[in-house]
């Protein structure tokens, strides 16, 4: 079970360029659905006006399939509105732009259908009447600009058709009635206007469009920054909540060395006599306050980054020797077999801290093991250098697996954590995050664990002109 060694942290990702059109595309048509209502009204409102305006001045045949035509199309659009609103207005993304790629030609085709008037009293009615039609078409062309100019393809295509519609009008009817005088050239001067008013209704949608998407944008981008503000938030009180259990427990544990130590030395100032008994638990209550702060210093200076790394090469063989050194008092105190097991090697990394990560993993591993012993070795596996401690101790069961490594944990029911400060695993595993090694553990309740320590091909590569062995390097 490889085991994750960082705190947790909570940054906020900003979302990628392609999530974020997504996004203010999809809020955009939900715009265009929302304008559409009003369109529809108006279009609702100008068609009987219009059939009996053109009634008895153009053909019926034409004026009766025009009507029916727009009528239909009317209905079919205020349906697809309420389509829209039970299946799609919850959805976000690519449903909605599905939805409106699928019924885009609604659009279309309802623009080419408001040519017809122009196409029906061209030339044919009154002009009083002809003038009537043409200024409702341009006003629809107008009211398009308000409608559908949050989704720019949409309007382009209904403009377009709009202003084509008109035009095949005004060229169809101007050729059939050639022969009256001035009809060429009105109907070019018309074409030309009309080409105008196209070029600008094109422009002022352009921009009406950007108004939108840049509105759009920044709301997404300000949401983006409250999710940042939150998330940053969040952690911060985790931080302090964190920092506060941090000194109580460093309190907590300080505070019973020190009354220790304070009731030896009154102790002592009693019965002077009884020196030769009260010394040593003296000398152990000191070592406890030292160890704790000498921990304290560590976790320190590793939060702060202001631990120095000097990488140099390191004997492992050596390095073992040292350790083993140290801990064999502790470990024929307790009856526990303490073994090495490594191969001549040197490697390129810290000696200190490498020391301090080994050593406080024998020390947790001795500490824990009551029968039985403790192997400290180091194995070549698939490219990476492994140190493992092992331990026939008491194991850690698989809830706690995570937890040991928290400041000031210990397990409450296992024997040898009454003078355990809980802060040995802790500053395991922060330096090994610090010199770039991965840290494993392996454990199971009452037979036993295994910590092993990884270090990557590249921690091992030493720099360009690495120094002579012996010579350090910091980093």
């Amino acid at each position: 079970m490889l085991v994750d060694t960082q705190p947790a942290t909570y940054q906020h990702v900003p979302a990628s360029p392609e999530v974020r059109d997504t996004w203010v595309v999809s809020h955009l048509i939900g715009v265009l659905m929302d304008n559409m209502g009003p369109s529809l009204l108006a279009t609702a409102l100008a068609l009987p006006l219009l059939t009996y305006l053109m009634a008895g001045h153009v053909d019926p045949w034409g004026l009766g399939v025009w009507a029916v035509l727009t009528l239909v199309m009317l209905v079919y659009r205020y349906r697809l509105i309420g389509l829209y609103r039970l299946r799609y207005d919850s959805l976000e993304g690519p449903q909605r732009m599905n939805f409106l790629e699928r019924y885009r030609w609604t659009w279309t085709a309802s623009a080419f259908l408001w040519g017809g008037p122009v196409i029906l009293t061209y030339q044919q009615a009154p002009h009083a009447v002809q003038f009537i039609c043409g200024l409702v078409v341009l006003g629809h062309g107008l009211l398009s600009l308000t409608s559908f100019s949050a989704y720019l393809p949409v309007f382009r295509h209904y403009a377009g058709t709009l202003i084509l519609s008109v035009a095949v009008g005004l060229m169809a009817n101007t050729i059939q009635f050639i022969e009256r005088p001035g009809t060429i050239q009105i109907g070019l001067v018309l074409l030309a206007l009309l080409l105008v008013f196209w070029g600008l209704l094109v422009m002022a949608g352009r921009r009406l469009h950007e108004v939108h998407r840049s509105s759009f944008e920044l709301q997404f981008s300000n949401q983006e920054l409250i999710d940042s503000l939150t998330l940053q938030t969040r952690a911060s009180l985790r931080a302090v909540a964190t920092k506060n259990r941090f000194l109580a427990s460093a309190a907590h544990d300080l505070r019973q060395p020190v009354h220790a130590l304070s009731l030896y030395a009154d102790w002592l100032a009693t019965e002077p006599e009884m020196a030769r008994d009260i010394a040593p638990r003296i000398l152990q209550s000191t070592r406890a306050i030292n160890e704790l702060f000498d921990s304290l210093f560590d976790l320190t200076r590793i939060d702060a980054g202001n631990y120095k790394v000097r990488l140099q090469h390191v004997d492992v063989r050596k390095l073992f020797a040292d350790l083993s050194m140290q801990f064999e008092p502790v470990a024929v105190g307790k009856s526990l077999r303490l073994r090495t097991h490594a191969r001549p090697c040197t490697i390129w990394s810290d000696p200190v801290v490498l020391r301090r990560i080994l050593g406080n993993l024998l020390s947790n591993a001795l500490r824990h093991t009551h029968q039985g012993g403790v192997l400290l070795g180091l194995r070549q596996r698939e490219g990476m250098l492994v140190f493992e401690v092992w331990d026939t101790g008491v194991g850690i069961a698989r809830e706690h697996q995570q937890a040991i490594f928290q400041e000031f944990f210990r397990v409450s029911q296992h024997q040898g954590t009454e003078d355990s400060l809980g802060l040995g695993l802790t500053i395991v595993s922060k330096l090994t995050s610090l010199m770039g090694y991965q840290l494993s553990l392996n454990s199971e309740a009452s037979r036993g664990s295994v910590f092993r320590v990884m270090l990557p091909a590249f921690t091992q590569q030493e720099p360009a002109g690495s120094p002579e062995p012996g010579r350090r390097s910091e980093v």
